[in-house]
């Protein structure tokens, strides 16, 4: 590799980007293609590096195996930093396993990387622990383990273990200072504030206050029956119900859980969950019905009494009923949850990674953006999605994923 080359891998590595393009901007051999695609994708043009780096690939003769498979590597992680979800994680797999014959084990390490970050943000979690557990993060260099412990602190946060989150955020901030990448403790910062921003809010007959990550995971600790808002699910402890397929059950439970100790009359229920301007006979017969699904469903964990006015929630146990709701409601919290991590997204990976229809996806696209709230870049196949972050607060319990301490 001659001296221009190498002074320009050095510039990208420390985040000096216009001084690696200054290095290789006129050259067209296969490793100047392959810096200027990279430095092209720090600079966010994501489909003239695609281009770069797939022009380099080509370029690399057959017996540069290994350059060829670090330009599929960097691809997959515009792939992933560019919300393409679709992109084939074989040939990812392949590039991976090709590293590994030869050596390269930091590149390998940096394929496993996106993986389990892909993996994260379609909330399979298990598979992206998996990931994480076959790499010693140890030999890493700087910047290396700084991606490995914010991997790991992604997926802490998801499930609500914000001490393991906390210890893997204080470990990266350090890698990223011996890195001396800027980009880097930009996104360790970014992580660091969600743990301190408010997650959630409880709601109780009192009246409501937000809460901190850490404050959500010990509500859910406390072994009181908390009606989660976010997952739409009830639990107490290791048990959960979950209501996630039963819109009316919940509104039921929530609207119940937000009066206890108190009841609620029969009209305000059906007000509640039919959303109903006025109640008549038909609602009334409809309520009973559903109040006798309800209680079977919480039958191990709480048990819905009739009162002189309507009826009223009675736990099964000691302890509080509490209301786990979100910072901001809305009636498409998810998609919005998955916009606010300020890149942009297809329709397709929207679908992808909340588990339902692009259709689906595409209706909640047009509500938002007819809101505000969203807005499209670009046409046809090459539509993207963003939205502003939510000021002040972290949507983490919005993310799909699995139930919270799991």
């Amino acid at each position: 590799m001659d001296s221009l080359i190498t002074a320009a891998a050095r510039a990208l590595a420390a985040g000096d980007l216009l001084g690696a393009l200054k290095r290789v901007a006129l050259r067209e051999d296969p490793p100047a293609l392959a810096l200027r695609g990279i430095a092209m994708a720090h600079l966010g043009d994501f489909a003239r590096a695609r281009a770069l780096l797939q022009s380099a690939a080509r370029g690399f003769g057959l017996k540069e195996a290994v350059a060829r498979a670090r330009c599929v590597v960097a691809e997959a992680e515009i792939a992933m930093v560019s919300r393409d979800l679709a992109w084939p994680a074989a040939t990812l797999d392949a590039a991976r396993a090709t590293l590994e014959k030869h050596g390269d084990w930091v590149n390998a390490a940096h394929a496993r990387h996106i993986e389990a970050r892909r993996l994260i943000l379609v909330g399979r979690l298990d598979e992206a622990e998996r990931a994480l557990a076959a790499l010693d993060p140890a030999p890493f260099p700087p910047a290396s383990r700084a991606v490995y412990e914010l991997a790991v602190a992604s997926i802490a946060i998801r499930r609500l273990r914000t001490k393991t989150a906390r210890a893997a955020i204080e470990r990266a901030e350090h890698a990223a200072r011996q890195a001396g990448n800027p980009t880097l403790s930009s996104e360790v910062k970014g992580a660091a504030a969600v743990l301190d921003a408010p997650a959630a809010r409880l709601v109780t007959h009192g009246g409501e206050r937000v809460l901190r990550l850490d404050e959500v995971e010990a509500v859910l600790e406390s072994g009181g029956l908390v009606i989660d808002a976010c997952r739409h699910v009830v639990r107490s402890g290791i048990t959960i119900v979950s209501l996630a397929t039963r819109p009316v059950l919940f509104a039921l439970v929530r609207a119940l859980g937000e009066a206890w100790p108190g009841d609620l009359s029969r009209d305000e229920l059906v007000k509640r969950a039919f959303r109903a301007r006025h109640a008549d006979d038909s609602h009334r017969a409809r309520l009973r019905v559903e109040i006798g699904r309800l209680r079977a469903e919480l039958r191990t964990l709480a048990d819905v009494h009739a009162t002189m006015r309507g009826f009223g929630l009675a736990r099964n146990g000691a302890g509080e009923v509490v209301v786990l709701a979100p910072p901001v409601e809305d009636q498409h919290s998810d998609v919005i949850a998955l916009l606010a991590d300020g890149e942009s997204w297809s329709s397709s990976a929207l679908a992808l990674a909340l588990g339902t229809s692009a259709r689906t996806v595409q209706r909640a696209l047009d509500a938002l953006a007819a809101a505000g709230k969203a807005e499209a870049r670009g046409l046809g196949r090459a539509r993207r999605w963003m939205a502003p972050p939510v000021v002040g607060f972290t949507t983490t319990l919005l993310l799909p994923g699995p139930l919270p301490g799991d």
